[in-house]
């Protein structure tokens, strides 16, 4: 198999602060030979310096300086390794209560969240939280490590009452797969060798399950959508009347000869080609980028969208929004805001505040006039010109918003279309 063919996995990690989340990556890193020699020699010099018996591998993901010398992780960082079947992308995110817009950003293009539990500690204020955002972003599988086994003598009374007590929070989450793994990510039991400790756990270690995952149902492969992006008029000699769409699909099945409309101007063709790195091919699915040619000269330029004749996403000015907020100033009513939705974007107005959410109990919280920075809630917004989407819990391409500031174009917020 060639090496741009190999499928990726996107994953996060949450969990409470110390819960050996950057450990667990750079014990991932190191077992699977992902690290140069320069980088361990680095990381070994400063642990030495710290007084440190061992190479302590969460220096490998805590880039900022001040992460470094708190031992906690900040800002969302993103790693690369592959292995023979996979290639990863991993987000290390903070377990603070007051990042939790960073643990949004670094879970929302997530295809699995490793939830992490100090077995010491066993649920904590912030397992719930993280939990509950992972499940609030529609991520489909999740895997429970109760992490640091080596301190509590790898006890498996230990680890059954946190599977216990996880099994019964889990009922009111939304995330369909979930597995449990005892692991230690300081000394590596169960993460990518199997644990000689732990003769009672008859799972597979941690590396193999994200290695066999099964991804490529977590995309909605019925609804066909495809925002254009661009609009391709190359002008050449060869290609005078050439006019490709081109753009990401994000949802469906697209084949020549399929019939589709256009959004919002409603006018139906046919598709002519699907063109891949400037080859034709015989069918497209997301999350593939494509240039689409059709049958028909129609006006459509970036920010329309191409679907199905019979297959329609909702189109409206009205939208329900379970926001992130994700600036110091809180969110009131009556803000008007700019929404960046697929490759659209357009002025709208906060209408209304219907509640918010109280992360650590689930409860809605009425009768509010502000949301705060971290918050979570529900809001009304009117849009200047309608949009082409769909429920998040359908689609989290087509169901996803960007709230952005209109004099600053700072991103202030992060929402779910209801």
């Amino acid at each position: 198999m060639e090496y741009q063919d190999i499928e990726l996995l996107r994953f996060t990690t949450a969990g409470s602060v110390d819960d050996g989340k950057s450990t667990l990556i750079g014990r991932l890193l190191y077992d699977s030979k992902s690290i140069f020699q320069d980088q361990l020699d680095a990381v070994e010099e400063s642990s030495k310096n710290k007084g440190f018996d061992y190479v302590d591998l969460s220096l490998l993901t805590d880039g900022l300086k001040s992460e470094r010398e708190q031992g906690i992780t900040i800002d969302v960082a993103y790693r690369y390794f592959a292995t023979p079947k996979r290639k990863f992308i991993v987000a290390d995110t903070p377990g603070h209560i007051q990042y939790t817009r960073n643990m949004v950003t670094g879970a929302s293009t997530a295809n699995l969240a490793i939830i992490l539990i100090d077995a010491r500690k066993g649920m904590l204020e912030q397992t719930h939280r993280h939990s509950f955002i992972a499940s609030l972003l529609r991520i489909p599988h999740a895997i429970v490590c109760v992490n640091k086994m080596d301190l509590v003598d790898y006890s498996e009374e230990v680890y059954n009452k946190i599977v216990k007590d996880f099994k019964a929070f889990a009922t009111k989450l939304n995330i369909s797969d979930i597995q449990f793994i005892p692991i230690s990510a300081l000394v590596g039991d169960n993460v990518v060798n199997k644990s000689e400790n732990m003769n009672w756990y008859k799972g597979s270690t941690l590396m193999y399950h994200l290695e066999t995952v099964h991804i490529s149902s977590d995309y909605n492969h019925v609804d066909c959508r495809f925002p254009i992006q661009s609009v391709i008029r190359p002008h050449t000699l060869e290609n005078q009347d050439f006019r490709g769409f081109a753009g990401r699909i994000d949802g469906g099945v697209f084949k020549p000869g399929d019939r589709v409309k256009t959004l919002p101007s409603g006018f139906v063709s046919t598709i002519k080609t699907i063109e891949l790195n400037g080859e034709q091919i015989a069918e497209a699915y997301a999350p593939m980028s494509v240039t689409m040619t059709l049958e028909d000269e129609i006006d459509t330029s970036r920010g329309d969208m191409i679907v199905r004749e019979n297959n329609v996403p909702e189109v409206g000015q009205d939208l329900e929004v379970l926001v992130t907020w994700m600036n110091s100033n809180p969110l009131l009513a009556r803000t008007k805001v700019v929404i960046k939705h697929t490759t659209n974007e357009c002025v709208a107005m906060v209408k209304e505040l219907k509640y918010k959410v109280d992360i650590n109990t689930l409860h809605r919280i009425e009768n509010i006039d502000k949301i705060e920075m971290n918050g979570i809630g529900r809001i009304s917004v009117r849009t200047s010109k309608p949009l082409f989407y769909d429920a998040y819990r359908r689609n989290r391409q087509t169901g996803s918003v960007i709230i952005i500031d209109e004099q600053t174009n700072e991103t202030i917020g992060a929402g779910m279309i209801i």
